[in-house]
């Protein structure tokens, strides 16, 4: 039977790429962490990892295994939360998943109001690139709760929390004239180089349907992973962006209008089927409180 050190092993090289990392992040020899994975491999009777000359990759086995091993260390480490719960040795963990750009825009209002009503529990925060892995790893059982685009084919709770609006940012010294009403046609700026977002990220599809249904296909000037970097770029003067207004800085230095075709994201937050009330309670606080 596979222990639950050789499934963090093998999650760990995974998420790092490397014996070499993963190794130096759970503080092990190489070796050692070579003779777990083997084990491992031993047990289930087959490769779970193709070591290639500068990385490694999954077989078949390995793919099929991983969720598995992911959900497994999440029971565990639920496990042993209410243990110490119990024990009086800490009052509460609340596993919070998102993905990039919720976590700057709608999230923090509703953390604040969190902390200050419930402090002795503590919040742990995992994001993700995509709404579709965000999905997975709910399902995986890596979260208590998850904020973001609606999931599909999701059975357990779903809680709307509104509508996420984007506005297109320029920089404040740019050649065209802001128009009257404060909008923007997408379409005028199809000439123009885009900053972008980087391929997998969530956004870079939302920016790609907006931009297709006003007739043309974005160029990037640049692509970024960071949801943050991508208004300051264009305010940069590097192209126009499409992002949630609410990641915007208050004091931000950047012309900001609204498309005159609205692009707007349905946000909700999910979690399995009869969540505990701790959960429930987050997603009450989340349904006032969040930013959308």
């Amino acid at each position: 039977m596979a222990s639950l050190r050789q499934l963090e092993y093998l999650v760990t090289v995974v998420d790092t790429g490397s014996f070499t990392r993963a190794a130096e992040q759970l503080h092990v020899t190489q070796p050692a962490l070579s003779h777990q994975v083997r084990a491992l491999e031993q047990t289930v009777g087959g490769p779970l990892l193709e070591r290639l000359p500068r990385a490694v990759r999954l077989t078949p086995m390995g793919r099929a295994m991983l969720p598995h091993a992911r959900a497994a260390l999440a029971d565990a480490e639920r496990a042993r939360c209410a243990a110490r719960q119990a024990g009086g040795l800490m009052a509460g963990e609340l596993l919070v998943a998102t993905v990039y750009s919720v976590s700057l825009g709608v999230l923090p209002p509703a953390l604040r109001v969190w902390r200050r009503e419930r402090p002795e529990v503590d919040v742990r925060l995992f994001e993700y690139r995509h709404a579709a892995e965000l999905r997975e790893a709910m399902a995986a059982g890596e979260a208590d709760v998850a904020i973001g685009p609606v999931p599909g084919d999701w059975d357990g709770p779903v809680r709307d929390l509104g509508t996420e609006e984007f506005v297109v940012v320029l920089p404040i010294d740019g050649a065209s004239e802001p128009s009257a009403d404060g909008t923007v046609d997408l379409a005028s700026l199809a000439d123009c180089a885009w900053v972008h977002y980087a391929p997998g990220h969530g956004l870079a599809e939302l920016v790609d349907r907006a931009c297709a249904e006003a007739g043309f296909r974005p160029r990037p000037a640049v692509r970024t992973e960071q949801t943050a970097a991508a208004p300051i770029l264009a305010a940069a003067g590097l192209g126009p962006a499409l992002v949630p207004a609410d990641v915007l800085p208050s004091r931000f230095e950047g012309r900001v209008l609204r498309p005159s075709t609205p692009v707007r994201r349905r946000l909700v937050a999910y979690t399995r089927p009869g969540p505990d009330p701790l959960t429930s309670g987050f997603v009450e606080v989340l349904a006032e409180h969040a930013t959308v």
